[in-house]
């Protein structure tokens, strides 16, 4: 799929999204990718039950939170909703919770597109959301919009996965698994929320993006941060800088040794010599250590983890904020956290030259900086049955 085909069909999808007001007194919670089944062996989120219960139940429900649910709740390439429905009663007894008092939202992915269709999902399935912030967009949907293949053939995936690999128990080969099509996918995204000036939210490739930095770039940017200021600080602080780049350098290496190739830990640069702020994804509910997700509170949005206690001294670290629930040993890290206002700004700035009022405007076209489009197509339909 050429980059320009996909950015066409981005701005329909942004102008045809829902829309809502995000007040400074929300909060909302962005969830993705939990790829919840029917409690087996093959289930993808079941180490993580008990944590997602306390971490919806205990603290986001009482604590007035908006509950967004961004794709791939459900992995129905894999399972029947009823079977799913089943086995997760107490989650749904959640949602439905969060749902009576109007505080849930539920965007459809590429593993749970079938809800559109079925009869009994209780909540109105949504392609995306935008939420409008003092003349400012975020635009929050899965991502597997991205996908060249997914574009061009939805109707053939869907079919392959319900009636070929889930009779044959083969796994699906997502994006999140391919290294290749996980950063096409993202820099696709990276490029169009960038042109469009506006900030994009997904999940779907399964790896937390903050700021459009992947945690390779964030421990990297840390390290050489310390190392600037070790020169200049106290011996204490040295001390202290020492210890610090120690852990991260360690974090580093176990990534290397996880993923072995270096193209899995690439960044999202583009041509340009900077990157902006522009693209986040929430992760995903089935990571080995706990869950990851994105907070958007007091007019800012941050990143965290939940795990049990006991997590890598990495995350003790690099947490801006902790809070344990109680009697429950689950805790809640804040791994980055940054203000719309300063986001937007640099947004506007880093942009800046690329066309007044955004490098899509009638000012960039007149100027010839920019080459048109092709004639736009639309996402392709759900697949019927």
């Amino acid at each position: 799929m050429k980059f320009k085909e996909f950015l066409s069909n981005f701005e329909d999808l942004v102008e045809a999204s829902p829309s809502e007001i995000l007040g400074e007194g929300d909060k909302i919670l962005v969830l993705s990718d939990l790829h919840l089944g029917n409690g087996g062996g093959r289930d993808d989120f079941l180490h993580n039950r008990d944590l997602a219960l306390a971490s919806l139940g205990r603290f986001y429900l009482p604590g007035g939170w908006k509950l967004v649910l961004n794709g791939d709740i459900e992995d129905l390439s894999k399972f029947d909703f009823a079977p799913i429905r089943g086995a997760w009663t107490e989650l749904y007894d959640i949602l439905d919770a969060f749902h009576a008092e109007g505080r849930l939202r539920r965007i459809v992915g590429n593993h749970d597109l079938g809800l559109v269709l079925e009869k009994d999902n209780p909540y109105p399935a949504l392609p995306s959301l935008r939420y409008e912030w003092g003349g400012r967009r975020l635009l929050l949907f899965h991502g597997h919009q991205a996908s060249g293949y997914y574009l061009r053939h939805g109707d053939l995936q869907d079919f392959a996965l319900r009636w070929i690999a889930r009779p044959l128990g083969i796994r699906n080969g997502s994006v999140a698994g391919d290294s290749r099509k996980r950063y096409k996918t993202e820099r696709r995204i990276y490029r169009a929320a960038r042109i469009l000036g506006l900030v994009a939210i997904a999940g779907h490739t399964h790896r937390p993006l903050f700021e459009s930095r992947s945690k390779w770039d964030s421990l990297r940017f840390t390290i050489e941060a310390l190392i600037e200021e070790f020169s200049e600080a106290t011996d204490d602080r040295r001390d202290e800088i020492r210890d610090l780049v120690a852990v991260y350098r360690e974090e580093l290496e176990r990534m290397k040794r996880r993923d072995r190739r270096l193209d899995k830990l690439r960044s999202l640069y583009d041509e340009g010599s900077l990157l902006v702020p522009c693209y986040f994804n929430s992760g995903s509910g089935t990571g080995r250590n706990g869950f990851t997700a994105l907070e958007i509170a007091d007019s800012g949005i941050g990143l965290v983890h939940w795990a049990e206690g006991g997590t890598r001294p990495y995350i003790e670290s690099e947490a801006v904020e902790s809070q344990t629930l109680a009697e429950t040993g689950y805790t809640r890290y804040v791994l980055r956290r940054e203000g719309l206002a300063r986001i937007f700004d640099r947004i506007e700035l880093l942009t800046l030259g690329e066309g007044p009022g955004g490098p899509r405007s009638s000012q960039g076209w007149a100027a010839g900086r920019i080459t048109p489009l092709p004639p736009k197509r639309t996402m392709s339909p759900p697949p019927r049955g």
